[in-house]
């Protein structure tokens, strides 16, 4: 006689399923970030070292400036794409083909809004306008990323670790013999662009290999409409994102010059390294948050949430806290003398990881609630205070003063600005429980 399951055995078995399904999907993409933060950073550091500090900062200043405006080509659809696919799976072509369409207009405005500011700025300065114009690339071909978030949406992202791993080692492989022969620092943006292409090429093929088809999707005006309406509050708050993790590279190479760029770069290239922690681990838990919240389960839904932040401010604590005790001899040893002065960078730096790991959590409840044009205000807010202290701190303290700026801007834009406003007190509250409970 089959075994009979009741309802209660039911639910366990789809909660495990589903837990099971978070945790893989988790595993792989932190094997796809260590992998890569691991031979990154390796060849990262040798790029570095190669170059100098002065063509270093030149090649940190350019990805900086393009930084700014790299918000135009995703136009803050990725969240809202999974949240899409995840409550009406029977129109992901719509879904996907729209947001394709929409990313990659988006990638042509952002490149030649970049090269045509960068050619204002610095019309006698050629390699940097060659610079910026071959990083700014990166974003019209980032468009078949939209493919990445279809598997996320499925909590599939063993596939998408695959492709971006075959292109990572090429690339690595490239930029190493780049090395070798003495290339110009223009080979190495070529470099980067030839990742992202690559990138996109695999996506296309592993999309196809599951039988899937890029010809069945399709434009559809209304829908985008729809996205855009909901996502301009995102498209805003990632630009001010960008002001606030970037401008402080444009301005110390503005008020001090490149070499401080390299030096400062050089620090945050380590701390920054590890922000696809909190990005690995929300996006797996994030199809079961919408969920919660689609069916109502208010219990549920903050349970996950609070247990989510509370994770990622413990992850950024124990990593920041032996970092910034460490970062003068981890400089030294990866970079070299040269770059010594950017280990006090880095131990104040890396403060900021508290923050950005609780913002990335928060970021799920607000899309969730409907709340994205309040992330504006935080990070409105995060980047007023940004320019404000780096106008004050970087001609005292220098690269110091700029990472201390970011910590406290981030500060601001991720979890004290929560406060202020009524309708964000309740992800104030979670995020302040989960900081005393550290």
């Amino acid at each position: 006689m089959p075994n009979k399951f009741n309802l209660k055995e039911i639910v366990s078995l789809k909660k495990s399923d589903e837990l099971y399904k978070i945790i893989a999907n988790t595993g792989w993409l932190f094997a796809d970030r260590i992998s890569r933060m691991g031979l990154g950073l390796f060849i990262g550091v040798w790029v570095a070292r190669y170059l100098g500090v002065q063509q270093f900062g030149l090649l940190s200043y350019a990805t900086a400036f393009v930084g700014l405006f790299s918000t135009l080509s995703d136009l803050g659809l990725s969240s809202l794409a999974i949240k899409s696919i995840a409550n009406q799976p029977g129109k992901k072509d719509v879904i996907l083909g729209t947001i394709f369409w929409l990313k990659l207009y988006g990638g042509i405005v952002s490149l030649l809004l970049t090269v045509g500011f960068i050619f204002m700025f610095r019309q006698n300065d050629s390699l940097t306008i060659y610079l910026v114009a071959i990083l700014a690339s990166v974003g019209v071909f980032q468009s078949f990323d939209t493919i990445d978030l279809w598997f996320q949406s499925q909590v599939q992202s063993k596939y998408i670790v695959i492709v971006r791993n075959a292109a990572f080692i090429l690339t690595a492989i490239a930029k190493i013999i780049l090395i070798y022969i003495h290339a110009p620092l223009l080979a190495f943006a070529g470099a980067i662009l030839a990742e992202t292409i690559l990138n996109s090429l695999g996506l296309i093929s592993i999309y196809r290999i599951k039988k899937y088809s890029l010809g069945l999707w399709y434009w559809n005006l209304p829908l985008a409409k729809i996205l855009l309406k909901e996502s301009w509050p995102l498209i805003i708050s990632g630009f001010t994102i960008m002001i606030y993790m970037k401008i402080d590279q444009i301005m110390l190479g503005e008020m001090l010059g490149i070499k401080e760029v390299g030096l400062y770069s050089s620090a945050t290239r380590i701390s920054e390294v590890l922000y696809f922690i909190p990005i690995a681990i929300a996006s797996s838990v994030a199809p079961s948050i919408y969920a919660a919240k689609r069916d109502k389960n208010e219990f549920l839904y903050y349970q996950k949430i609070e247990n989510l932040i509370r994770l990622l401010s413990l992850t950024a604590f124990v990593i920041a806290l032996p970092m910034s005790f460490l970062s003068g001899t981890i400089i030294t040893f990866l970079f070299g003398n040269e770059y010594v002065a950017s280990g006090s960078i880095l131990a104040v730096h890396i403060w900021a990881s508290v923050f950005v790991f609780m913002g990335v959590g928060a970021s799920y409840w607000f899309i969730a609630e409907g709340l994205t044009s309040l992330t504006f205000h935080r990070t409105l807010m995060g980047a007023i205070t940004n320019i404000v202290l780096n106008f004050i701190l970087i001609p005292i303290y220098g690269g110091i003063g700029a990472a201390i700026a970011t910590v406290i801007s981030q500060a601001f834009a991720a979890f004290l600005g929560n406060a202020i406003d009524l309708k964000t007190q309740k992800i104030f509250q979670i995020q302040l429980k989960s900081l005393l409970h550290i």
